[in-house]
């Protein structure tokens, strides 16, 4: 498979057009991480944003709607009224019924001519197809032409090869960007450099000397509005289909022969493809499925999900997993990997540790022979890397207490630190594929966990419960007992 850059003209304007231009994900996500790219002078001189809506505005009712809404998700100290106003010049608005072919052609009358063309489509999944078809019959695909799919790529491995299908009829496998925003948290891509720019951890980084990696990507908030579409989703095709697979494939893939995106995709592809299947007994047995009910988040009272609007009254949906893998290979035999996440948990934090081996032996009989030796790895609320070490305490004898050396990344760089959409917005301009998944990536990912949902469903248990603004289950913490760990939390 070959994944070349698709060719552009230095001098080609571009478009950009957004289906789902006034929903959620554009004004919060999309759009500021847009007026970011263009204040930093990172968009092409003659980018033009074209956001879609079934609305019936003119361009004008649409700036009006921006001036509104967008403006809050913006940093205060970057947003500046000349920015501002350059960004809206940059913007336009087409009404569209993205399932109807004919309303096209005002999209087609609206692209500049001879454009290389990027359509983000933040849409359902069950419009990709007419989309791209309605694109295709308008003429509006080209060689140099891009689409941006958002998750969730498919409900089970067979919709997920369809979508694949269905979308790849019109866009080649190179011209497809399937968007994880976690991968352009610069956490994440320093990951890569920590791992493979460095030394010191990579004859460490295997068994034995790692005891356990876990994963957490804990949410401090509810389903709030997306709660009809979280009840058919639940946690596991939520995050840890995408999110959490794609971090374990950071920490554990190979070192690529390059930074080509092939080779990094390559060896990500490898880690999926080595996930031991889970059986039925090892369902039932390493993996946790809970539902949070009322307590306290975030300062005040919090709903029980069977509460929140629009969840059904007997709703069985996961908002918590955990559950322990493994990878068979010679790198990661027999260490478990843990993966846990979760929606209204004591905090929002998303964060990798690397465990690493107890002691064989230790001379200091005045401490314990368990060491705490880690290499943390936080994504959010900051963004930190920090490696725990033993040191002795002040004052007569050896005892010893664990100790921190931290990077932090907000204070060791003087540079401005882009948001993940805004750095992968500029990758897909720049058709940079390196931190999007391929093809074989997704449907690995899926062929693994499908048989743990439809385990789950054989199993026919319902979720356990956790209160509001734990840190879910205490089933989950006896899966790490019986490993000898236990998760890293914020007290």
């Amino acid at each position: 498979m070959t994944t070349s850059t698709p060719p552009s003209a230095a001098a080609s304007p571009l478009d950009l057009v957004i289906f789902g231009g006034v929903g959620d994900l554009s004004v919060r996500k999309l759009l500021p991480a847009l007026y970011m790219a263009h204040l930093h002078n990172n968009l092409p001189a003659s980018t033009r944003i074209h956001a879609l809506g079934r609305q019936p505005w003119d361009r004008a009712a649409f700036v009006e709607f921006i001036q509104e809404k967008v403006p809050g998700f913006i940093e205060a100290k970057a947003y500046n009224m000349a920015s501002w106003q350059g960004f809206l010049e940059r913007l336009d608005y087409v009404a569209l019924d993205a399932t109807q072919a004919p309303d096209y052609a005002a999209l087609g009358a609206a692209l500049q001519p001879g454009s290389d063309r990027v359509y983000y489509l933040a849409t359902a999944p069950s419009l990709f197809v007419g989309i791209c078809a309605n694109l295709a019959g308008a003429g509006l695909i080209d060689a140099n032409s891009r689409v941006v799919l958002e998750k969730p790529l498919g409900h089970d491995l067979a919709s997920a090869r369809q979508i694949n299908d269905d979308v790849g009829q019109y866009f080649q496998e190179q011209q497809i960007f399937r968007i994880d925003h976690y991968l352009g948290k610069e956490t994440v891509q320093n990951l890569m450099v920590l791992r493979f720019g460095n030394t010191i951890f990579e004859p460490l980084w295997r068994s034995p000397y790692i005891k356990s990696v876990q994963i957490t990507v804990a949410e401090s908030v509810g389903v709030g509005s997306r709660a009809g579409f979280y009840d058919g989703t639940g946690a596991m095709r939520d995050m840890v289909q995408n999110h959490l697979l794609q971090l374990l494939c950071i920490v554990a893939m190979e070192p690529p022969v390059s930074l080509d995106p092939d080779a990094v995709r390559d060896e990500k592809l490898k880690v999926l493809r080595s996930l031991r299947p889970m059986t039925m007994a090892d369902v039932a047995k390493d993996t946790v499925r809970g539902q949070y009910t009322a307590g306290a988040a975030n300062g005040g009272a919090a709903l029980g999900y069977l509460q929140e609007a629009n969840v059904p009254p007997h709703s069985s949906t996961e908002t918590f997993v955990a559950l322990k893998a493994h990878i068979n290979n010679w790198r990661w035999a027999n260490v478990p990997i843990f993966l846990r996440t979760g929606k209204r948990m004591a905090a929002r934090q998303s964060e990798i540790v690397i465990e690493f081996a107890d002691l064989p032996f230790t001379i200091f009989q005045d401490s314990p022979r368990q060491s705490v030796n880690r290499l943390m790895i936080r994504l959010q609320p900051e963004e930190h890397i920090q490696l725990q070490m033993m040191a002795k305490e002040p004052g007569s004898g050896m005892r010893l207490r664990p100790v921190s050396l931290n990077l932090d990344l907000e204070t060791a760089f003087s540079e401005r630190r882009a948001e993940a959409y805004e750095r992968l917005l500029i990758d897909v301009i720049k058709g940079r594929l390196t931190h999007f998944m391929r093809r074989d990536e997704l449907e690995a990912a899926w062929s693994w966990v499908e048989p743990i949902i439809n385990g789950w469903q054989q199993l026919n248990e319902k979720p356990k419960s956790y209160t509001a603004g734990s840190w879910g289950p205490a089933a989950s913490s006896a899966l790490m007992a019986r490993e000898g760990s236990s998760w890293v939390e914020e007290s």
